[in-house]
């Protein structure tokens, strides 16, 4: 008899649920975060539209890269292939720790806090609300996405439809006060008063906002259409995510001016109270932590895929390498992620620690594994000469290598911005590198 535990992805994904799956991993609650820090570090508001349509380019760039290696190569384990392939095992393992314990667990644990402090608003609960809102949701996640993988992408594609409609109304509220003639609630700073000019950090929050898109690949073992069906998620999920970014930042600056912008706390929220009255905020505050749930599920949906990728590579972690065939899902995997997301959300209640401090935490590690794939995608080319690519990526090798240094750049950036939280994620990701040493693997099959 056949154990359904144990088996392999199925191809039963259409492009929809890829493309919903990339842009809910993109727009997160970080785009009503770091509107205000990246125009605060830029001079005027072309320069800061410019600075977005860059990240959008950039991570456009990639998406191409990543589509051509992911249709080469499909696989559940998304990027963690590619590293896998290119450098060997441990530094695949290595990058499959730090997506599991500072990546993608700090990402949830963060936005589930972002729901639990909306969600304070309305229910208060007293002083450790926020953890415990942040602690249900978590769970309630890895129970849907138990319940199988067609149950979880239909939670994702519904949540989906809910932030567009958000960010949708943002951009509304801009045009209603362009419309009615409106000046910006403050066009421009004070005189004498200059505002910081530092693109690097602009661009870490931007790149920030834009980051996610690279998780979408964890689905091309899964896609219906094996030619063509994760390169049309990742380019039609990245210039949704980049036309959207573009009218969200005009609409805010439209709205606010630069000035205004730089110095809010909640941008999108001011907009609407401006433009909508008190219904529009609310309506935007009720987006704001629905948005946290989209992109909670899709980094379960995506991270769990990782894990079990790395832990199939293994014969220390095996159990966490089993795929159940009639649910579509790696359960193991599913609550491993949960249970490190809860313990991160005990820590962040200790600590109460907040959004700049985890941007810190996740950005250094981030962008050099991202920097290590783009460099994968000339070794696997070279390495593999003859597998099938159904996919080329244009304008090689001009376009890899503009994205490669792009990384490098917001590498350095994020290092050079950051000073406590990039140590410490840092050292968490190299506490990977102490759980190598005993670590065995098995044989990887070639591409």
């Amino acid at each position: 008899m056949n154990d359904p535990s144990h088996g392999k992805p199925r191809r039963h994904l259409h492009v929809w649920h890829g493309v919903s799956v990339c842009v809910g991993m993109v727009i997160g609650a970080g785009i009503f975060s770091t509107t205000p820090i990246a125009a605060a570090n830029m001079a005027s508001s072309t320069g800061l539209l410019l600075a977005w349509a860059f990240g959008g380019a950039m991570s456009l760039a990639g998406a191409l890269c990543f589509a051509e290696m992911a249709a080469a190569f499909p696989d559940a384990g998304g990027d963690y292939v590619f590293l896998y392939k290119a450098y060997g095992p441990r530094l695949g393992f290595l990058f499959a720790w730090s997506r599991f314990a500072v990546i993608h667990t700090g990402s949830m644990a963060m936005l589930a806090f972002v729901f639990g402090d909306y969600l304070g608003q309305v229910i208060d609960l007293g002083t450790h609300g926020s953890a415990i809102f942040a602690a249900l949701i978590v769970v309630a996640l890895v129970g849907v996405n138990l319940a199988g993988i067609r149950f979880g992408i239909h939670t994702q594609v519904a949540l989906m439809s809910v932030v567009l409609f958000g960010l949708a109304s943002v951009g509304a509220a801009g045009a209603w006060i362009s419309v009615h003639g409106l000046p910006p609630a403050r066009p421009a700073y004070p005189a004498g008063v200059e505002p910081a000019t530092h693109l690097g950090t602009a661009l870490v929050f931007i790149f920030l906002a834009y980051g996610g898109w690279s998780d979408a690949a964890t689905l091309s073992a899964e896609m219906r259409d094996g030619e063509r069906g994760i390169k049309r998620a990742l380019l039609l999920g990245m210039a949704t995510v980049t036309v959207l970014y573009l009218a969200v930042n005009w609409a805010l600056l439209r709205g606010l001016g630069l000035a205004g912008l730089a110095v809010t706390d909640a941008p999108a929220a001011e907009l609407m109270l401006r433009a909508f009255g008190r219904p529009g905020q609310l309506l935007i505050v009720t987006v704001v932590a629905l948005t946290s749930i989209t992109v909670l599920n899709a980094l379960l949906i995506a991270g769990a895929r990782t894990t079990y990728a790395a832990a199939r590579d293994t014969v220390t972690l095996r159990k966490l390498g089993r795929w159940h065939v009639l649910r579509g899902t790696p359960p193991a995997a599913i609550v491993a992620l949960g249970v490190v997301a809860l313990l991160l959300v005990g820590f962040g209640a200790f600590t109460r620690q907040g959004f700049a401090t985890m941007v810190d935490y996740l950005s250094p590690v981030y962008w050099f594994f991202l920097t290590l794939s783009g460099g994968a995608f000339f070794v696997l080319r070279h390495r593999y000469p003859r597998v099938r690519r159904p996919y080329h990526a244009p304008l090689y090798p001009a376009l890899p290598l503009a994205f490669v240094c792009g990384s490098l750049y917001v590498l350095y950036s994020s290092l050079a911005h950051v000073k406590i939280g990039a140590v410490t994620g840092v050292l968490v990701m190299l506490v990977g590198v102490l759980l190598l040493l005993p670590m065995r693997f098995v044989a990887h099959e070639q591409g």
